[in-house]
């Protein structure tokens, strides 16, 4: 697939503008605090816990500490584990594809503590508890 020299030019200026937002000049992993920490060429400096970043979780500390910043500063690379992190994504909270995302959120919403949810389970308790599902046939 060849790209034309009006396309090169319409990436190049969009890059241009994702880099003007902040991009990585530098990241180093925290062993003390399980952190990530990326500094931006704004000054900014972005920490965040390893456990957020898909496929970062279980990582050893010398996995976790080898981390390359593409050219533009736009990705961190963790060669070992074949992980990527976009860093304008991570600017605004995305650490993973949509899917980890989701099922995060979802772990998250089903290990929610409320006085409604508690009455609700016990309320469903006493019917018998949760409807099996039926198999389609």
């Amino acid at each position: 697939m060849a790209v034309t020299e009006d396309e090169f030019e319409r990436a190049e200026k969009r890059m241009a503008s994702l880099r003007e937002a902040g991009h990585a000049v530098s990241a180093r992993y925290d062993r003390r605090a399980a952190r990530i920490v990326v500094n931006l060429n704004t000054g900014v400096q972005v920490a965040f816990p390893v456990r957020l970043a898909e496929g970062l979780a279980d990582a050893s500390p010398g996995d976790l500490a080898e981390i390359e910043i593409s050219p533009a500063g736009l990705g961190l690379h963790w060669p070992k584990l074949d992980v990527d992190v976009y860093v304008p994504a991570m600017l605004q909270g995305v650490f993973g594809s949509r899917q980890w995302m989701a099922a995060q959120l979802g772990a998250a919403g089903g290990r929610a503590r409320s006085r409604a949810k508690g009455a609700a389970s016990r309320e469903n308790g006493r019917k018998g508890g949760r409807p099996r599902k039926l198999a389609n046939g």
